[in-house]
């Protein structure tokens, strides 16, 4: 069997609790192949919506995402691991292909991702989670290797 050469470990987050578990095994990954995380945040329809019709103010959004991008990289440093992070829209209201699934796999091609880890739906089945609606997508779809977790 092949070694993996892994550089960099993309985990996409959307603040939930399982994708706090998916940034754990990202930087145990990432650990393991002294290799970069980078952490993209994907917002939610009703997010990118309030931003379109300026319910929400962008910079808000940004601040509130990065609480959670920042306890990501504090969590990575103590592990000696280098994080990089990003907010994206996992939705579109111009453009009907624009969804969590393919926004992660967009994303790993353009950062040269070489392992993605995703957060399952959740057993609770929560509505709204964003990123539940992409991990079938991504394990369907991915050319990099995929870890659900």
């Amino acid at each position: 069997m092949a070694d993996l050469d892994i550089d960099l470990v993309l985990a996409p987050v959307d603040g939930s609790e399982e994708s706090q578990e998916a940034v754990e095994y990202a930087i145990a990954v990432a650990s393991e192949y002294d290799a970069t995380v980078h952490a993209v945040y994907i917002l939610g329809e009703d997010v990118a919506r309030a931003i379109d019709t300026g319910a929400v103010d962008e910079d808000e959004v940004a601040e509130d995402t990065a609480s959670f991008t920042d306890a990501v990289a504090e969590q990575a440093a103590e592990k000696g691991v280098e994080t990089n992070t990003s907010i994206a829209y996992g939705f579109s209201t111009n453009v009907k292909t624009t969804h969590p699934g393919s926004v992660v796999l967009d994303t790993a091609e353009d950062l040269e991702a070489d392992f993605l880890v995703v957060p399952r739906e959740p057993v609770s089945g929560t509505p709204g989670e964003v990123l539940e609606k992409a991990a079938e997508y991504v394990l369907l779809y991915a050319s990099q290797p995929v870890l659900s977790v």
